[in-house]
């Protein structure tokens, strides 16, 4: 398993969480399914959690419903959510396996004392439990 993720989207991700610190942040992120997913646009979200937000995330019904019908109308594809971990590993949480979904990638970035450090990947697999999924970088060509 591959994720393609180009070094534009990964600025969002890591702005938005290093914004959000200490909470989690979310969002969504779509592009191109096919042999190898490819990220094209990274959409943040309001966290939706009510209380602490610390050590977790939620991302409103309502939000979701958006998210497809904007991956519809630009015609791409909903690949997954990405959501940070303050002070904590990327590495999905028994919550985040409990609510996961399986065709979709969920990128986490750990954010420590308020800097994304590391971006991990990770798909369900057949006995619902995570595996991780390579990310592939690739820069933005400039002219």
């Amino acid at each position: 398993m591959k994720l393609i993720l180009n070094e534009s989207s990964l600025k969002t991700m890591h702005d938005h969480a290093q914004a959000d610190y200490p909470n989690e942040c979310c969002g969504f992120f779509y592009g191109d399914t096919g042999d190898r997913r490819k990220v094209q646009e990274v959409q943040p979200v309001k966290n939706a959690k009510e209380g602490d937000q610390r050590q977790r995330f939620h991302i409103d019904p309502k939000d979701y419903q958006k998210a497809e019908k904007y991956a519809l109308d630009h015609d791409l594809d909903l690949l997954g959510v990405y959501h940070s971990h303050p002070n904590h590993p990327a590495e999905p949480s028994e919550h985040d396996r409990k609510v996961a979904m399986p065709w979709f990638s969920y990128i986490i970035i750990s954010v420590r004392d308020g800097k994304g450090e590391i971006t991990r990947s990770w798909r369900l697999n057949e006995q619902r439990q995570f595996e991780e999924e390579i990310i592939e970088q690739t820069e933005v060509h400039r002219t």
